[in-house]
């Protein structure tokens, strides 16, 4: 593979030479190297699958490599496990927190380590080293308070803290910002500029490239388990870091397609003044109210809108997994009565949710298993699921979607996230839906991953399947969409056609800020 390298001179504080590892069926790993240097923000970029979170297991003693050398400082170390690599000075903070909901700030900082006298917790010393490693950070965060109550964002603060609990020299982030508002990112990079400042080493995985140029230092990029380059922030620019990471141009990646439906071509899918109240926070809050809208046959309509806007809460109740108070849902212009998933399905109607991993797939089944899932019942033939059928049918959705697997019989938890949200897709495809509400569907997945799930959503409208598409991500609404209907405090607040929408236009609508200045 060509690459393009830019070794940092001086002292690394940790250096990864030619580290190889194998699994079953799967080299992950091929002789990559990585340095980082005292002070620096090292941003690790690559597409799902490309090898970074194998080789931060590596770093962190969950996996032993196969070959090559790991140093801190100039030493040559061997991390046998995750504890040697803390005590090391090694953390690692994974995009799915550790953390025990039921327990307090400090208690989950220093679980397993409390400080103790004659077996007794001295809680009051506990809490006051607790409060000196929040306030490291800038946060104003109450030690005693209970995890669960916490935000995502302070949740994180917390996970930090527990890092720099053991005296950490490195630090690893994975997707630290994935479920973060725009506001507790920019929060989040203050801290890891502090933790720089500080003379930590910081290695930020993400997929957002302004994140990269926002934050890091220098760049290395993987592409199938070896290194594809690495770069001064100062001389990388968006194009050449995905040319290395995919191997072709951005250009290629996030190209309109043309619609392909008739504009004036009736609704599959209608939905009229869809009201609902009540949520399990706030039993009076209005979560709906009167949202109406419809999409055609070959046609994509994107959902934008802020968080809590009511855009996830809209694709669930058409779908049936939750109710509502007044309004219908139409189906080729005839009202019906959707009470449950199960209803939904009978309709055509598939929903592919914001939470994979908890609400869509079933982990610790094959590959083929899960794509069968929901349309198992016309497998079975005397009460025995038709095995060689079924087979039949997973192999041609892994074909026709390119999902990335050793075999079919692959756990599902062993894929990467873009491959996981492929087979997804696949799980409804075999059911022929007429209407596909996809719930961010690509969260936490690379740029490569991103234009072949957004190809995929385009190729399905050319076969006259309705698709609503619910996105946090502006560039990605207003790339796949031909209409977008952005939402407000749980109203549809505008519509905008595919030559009016703009990041501006939606987020005028998204904030109402506009509205407000008209009205004072």
């Amino acid at each position: 593979m060509t690459t393009e390298t830019n070794a940092p001179p001086g002292p690394a504080l940790l250096r990864m030479a030619g580290i190889s590892k194998q699994f079953p069926g799967v080299k992950a790993l091929d002789r990559v190297t990585l340095e980082v240097r005292p002070g620096e923000c090292l941003a690790l970029v690559g597409e799902n699958g490309a090898g970074k979170s194998t080789l931060m297991k590596v770093l962190s003693g969950v996996y032993q490599p196969d070959e090559g050398e790991i140093l801190l400082s100039g030493q040559p170390v061997t991390l046998h496990n995750p504890r040697q690599a803390q005590d090391l000075g090694v953390s690692i903070i994974y995009q799915e927190f550790n953390l025990m909901p039921n327990l307090t700030v400090a208690e989950n900082i220093f679980v397993g380590r409390e400080p103790n006298r004659g077996g007794f917790v001295r809680r009051a010393e506990m809490t006051h080293q607790a409060r000196l490693l929040l306030d490291q950070l800038g946060v104003t965060l109450p030690p005693n308070a209970v995890v669960r109550d916490l935000s995502v964002a302070e949740q994180q603060m917390v996970e930090i803290a527990k890092a720099l609990s053991y005296d950490a020299r490195i630090v690893i982030m994975d997707e630290p910002t994935s479920a973060l508002t725009d506001t507790e990112v920019t929060a989040l990079l203050e801290i890891v500029r502090g933790l720089t400042a500080r003379g930590l080493g910081v290695i930020f995985i993400t997929h957002r490239l302004d994140e990269v140029f926002a934050i890091a230092d220098r760049v290395t990029v993987l592409r199938d388990g070896q290194n594809a380059g690495d770069l001064d922030i100062a001389e990388a620019t968006p194009e050449r870091i995905v040319r290395m990471m995919v191997g072709r141009e951005l250009g290629d990646l996030f190209q309109k397609e043309a619609p392909a439906h008739a504009p004036d071509a009736p609704y599959v899918l209608e939905v009229r003044g869809l009201s609902r109240a009540g949520s399990r926070t706030d039993p009076s809050a209005i979560v709906l109210d009167d949202v109406n809208l419809g999409v055609r046959a070959g046609e994509i309509v994107g959902l934008a809108g802020l968080v809590g806007s009511g855009r996830t809460e809209v694709a669930r109740a058409i779908f049936g997994a939750d109710g509502f108070d007044r309004g219908q849902i139409l189906i080729d212009g005839v009202p019906v009565a959707i009470k449950s998933p199960r209803d939904a399905i009978a309709r055509g109607i598939g929903l592919a949710p914001e939470d994979r991993k908890a609400q869509a797939l079933v982990l610790n089944l094959a590959v083929r298993e899960n794509i069968t899932l929901a349309s198992l019942g016309s497998l079975v033939r005397f009460g025995f699921v038709m095995l060689e059928a079924e087979r039949r049918r997973a192999e041609e959705f892994v074909r026709v979607l390119r999902v990335r697997t050793p075999s079919l019989e692959q756990k599902v938890v062993n894929l990467s996230g873009g491959n996981q949200q492929k087979v997804v897709i696949a799980k409804w495809l075999a059911l022929k839906p007429r209407v596909l509400i996809v719930d961010e569907p690509t969260r936490g997945i690379d740029i490569g991953a991103k234009a072949e799930v957004h190809s995929l959503l385009h190729e399905l409208a050319e076969q006259g399947v309705a698709i609503l598409v619910v996105s946090s991500e502006l560039p990605e609404v207003l790339g796949v969409s031909d209409r977008i209907l952005v939402m407000r405090q749980g109203r549809i607040a505008g519509e905008l056609s595919r030559t009016e929408a703009t990041q501006e236009a939606i987020m005028t609508l998204a904030t109402g800020i506009d509205h407000a200045r008209r009205a004072a």
